[in-house]
């Protein structure tokens, strides 16, 4: 058999991250430069490196930005105060958060406003993390692990909820909930689950694909950054299922020692990551002589966010 790489799909941008880039160039197009954006739009180097280009400047406090300019939010949600400190300096504010991050805030603050103990599934240091707990920092415990699950503590176990980050490892937040519920009974959650279709969906591709009897890869490549939170778990389901695997920004973080003995490879991407970066990859691997396979559409998933009022 011939060497392959196979494209798993869905694979790249989401809804949300399609929302909040559009937000950017939008601005840009309508009001020209420069366009302020608190933190990284979205976790992809090359995006945030396209965008400053063309005109965006990436701060970390409102403070950073002139008094009466426009200023873009993440999509990776923001804490109250920040809205409190653009106004302060009178900031037109355009919200790129993610609705699906807009959910898990909502979430928050109806748990913590009966008084509830809110337990935060996440990784504590991650931004939409950050911006989840500043909804109601004393009552949100950030809970990373299993072991952080079987020992945390409460002050009323009756009166405990469940919220997750969004971009999580559906099996590994699957146990931390599962030891939470056992030693919380009355833990509330949500009616539907805080996970982002997206991340479920890439998540499944690449367990579909590193099971695929025959076919399956020795070797997953998946394209996004390393702060990306929903790339670092595609690594990680790809290794769970058996397959050797990397998470690269493009084709210079490709190393071609990783290809020798490895006939039959994957490639995908994090749902921050823009399909031109799997279309380099692509390129190279065809110059070692392999084969694509698989779909050429990254994604067709059918949901589609509303940009923000500001800029319809």
């Amino acid at each position: 058999m011939p060497n392959s790489v196979n494209l798993i799909s869905p694979r790249g941008y989401c809804a949300g991250v399609d929302r909040a880039i559009e937000t950017v160039d939008r601005l840009l197009e309508d009001r020209g430069a420069p366009i302020y954006v608190r933190g990284e739009i979205v976790h992809n180097q090359y995006v945030v490196k396209t965008l400053a280009d063309k005109g965006a400047v990436f701060v970390e406090t409102p403070e950073e930005v002139p008094e009466g300019s426009v200023i873009v939010l993440s999509a990776h949600g923001s804490a109250p105060d920040i809205y409190g400190r653009c106004a302060a300096r009178n900031l037109e504010v355009i919200d790129a958060t993610c609705p699906l991050v807009s959910k898990v805030h909502a979430e928050v603050r109806r748990y913590a406003g009966k008084g509830a103990t809110v337990l935060l599934v996440g990784h504590m240091d991650h931004d939409e993390v950050i911006g989840t707990r500043g909804e109601a920092f004393d009552q949100v415990i950030v809970v990373e692990d299993v072991a952080q699950a079987e020992t945390v503590e409460v002050p009323d176990p009756e009166n405990v909820a469940l919220t997750t980050q969004t971009t999580l490892s559906l099996d590994d937040t699957a146990e931390i909930i599962a030891v939470l519920r056992r030693r919380f009974p009355a833990l509330q959650s949500p009616a539907s689950s805080d996970i982002c279709y997206a991340t479920q969906n890439r998540q499944d591709a690449v367990k579909a694909s590193v099971s695929t009897a025959e076919v399956a890869p020795e070797l997953v490549l998946v394209v996004g950054s390393q702060n990306s939170s929903n790339s670092q778990r595609l690594v990680e389901v790809a290794r769970a299922g058996g397959a050797a695997s990397y998470l690269i920004d493009g084709v210079d973080d490709l190393d071609p020692a990783w290809l020798r003995g490895q006939p039959r490879v994957a490639l995908t991407a994090g749902a921050s990551a823009p399909e031109v970066l799997v279309r380099e990859v692509l390129d190279f691997l065809e110059t070692k002589g392999y084969t694509r396979r698989g779909s050429e559409v990254p994604t067709d998933e059918g949901v589609v966010f509303a940009l923000p009022p500001q800029i319809r």
